[in-house]
């Protein structure tokens, strides 16, 4: 593949001062990705670490740019005022957006050129991908079959708790005192007939040091792994209908109610198709996109 000059006139803007300017744009872009701060806020590390990613990307842009696919590409004035504007609604006015950009290196004509070239490189990259290969039904079916296990949506529990707050330093909050209240709660919920979840719930209304209190200890669909450790172990061992505890965590001291089993299920091919033919559509774009940025530097 022989790059030849896609477009003329970047190629001239990008000489000297303007090659400057673009190199400033990838470092600020850099900056920003990376660290989240402006370059001139980088200590020695970060600068080095951002230098070498600006200079990385400027090259591959102009290697993009240098090539075949970037003959005809043309990028309208108002997409590039659009850009400009999405960069300048950053900041909380306009003076305060060209301080900054001056700061960088950056002038308003300067900036225009490296959205524009940067709109572009996208625009080619957009006009490679579309040659991707198909992805075919069978391709579809395939991955479906093969990743049904990550497809799966885990056993889930509707879950309830009550908790009581440990802190020695309020008398009611106190380890042995919270124990008795805890305690007392549970035979509550252990006298035949009153361990429903209409009784959970009321008693969570009134008892409960938890802001889920409010809707009645509601803590929602739970799968495993998503509460503490203790609280965990013990919602999975239990039946629809059933409480558990005392469980005491860091928080203080816990009674929690399992109020319904949500059975592990798998959608059906039909139900995920789509989504799956648009993920395997993109990695096919992904690949071939990165096949020719490969064969784009070998040559």
């Amino acid at each position: 593949m022989k790059a030849v000059p896609g477009s003329p006139r970047l190629a001239q803007e990008s000489g000297g001062e303007a090659r400057d300017a673009l190199y400033r744009y990838h470092l600020l872009r850099a900056a920003s990705e990376r660290f989240q701060r402006d370059p001139g806020a980088l200590d020695t590390r970060q600068r080095a670490e951002a230098s070498h990613q600006a200079q990385r990307t400027l090259d591959l842009e102009n290697l993009v740019l240098g090539s075949r696919e970037a003959l005809g590409v043309v990028i309208p004035p108002e997409r590039v005022d659009n850009a400009l504007g999405e960069l300048r609604a950053r900041y909380p006015d306009g003076e305060a957006f060209t301080l900054d950009m001056a700061r960088n290196g950056l002038t308003l004509a300067s900036l225009g050129l490296a959205l524009r070239r940067e709109l572009v490189f996208d625009a080619i990259l957009q006009r490679v991908g579309a040659r991707h290969p198909p992805v075919e039904e069978i391709d579809v079916w395939l991955y479906y079959e093969l990743h049904r296990e990550r497809l799966t949506r885990p056993e889930r529990r509707t879950a309830r708790h009550i908790l009581i707050t440990l802190n020695e330093a309020y008398p009611e909050n106190r380890r042995v005192v919270v124990l008795a209240r805890i305690e007392h709660l549970a035979d509550q919920l252990r006298v035949p007939g009153r361990g429903s979840v209409r009784h959970f719930a009321s008693l969570a209304e009134v008892h409960s040091e938890c802001p889920s209190a409010l809707e009645q200890g509601l803590l929602g669909e739970v799968e495993r792994g998503k509460l503490y450790p203790e609280l965990d172990a013990v919602l999975f061992r239990l039946a629809a209908g059933q409480f558990g505890g005392p469980v005491e965590t860091e928080l203080g001291f816990h009674l929690i109610f399992c109020e319904r089993i949500h059975a592990a299920t798998t959608p059906a091919f039909s139900q995920v198709r789509e989504a799956i033919r648009a993920r395997l559509v993109e990695r096919s774009r992904r690949d071939y996109q990165k096949a020719w940025l490969a064969e784009l530097r070998e040559s």
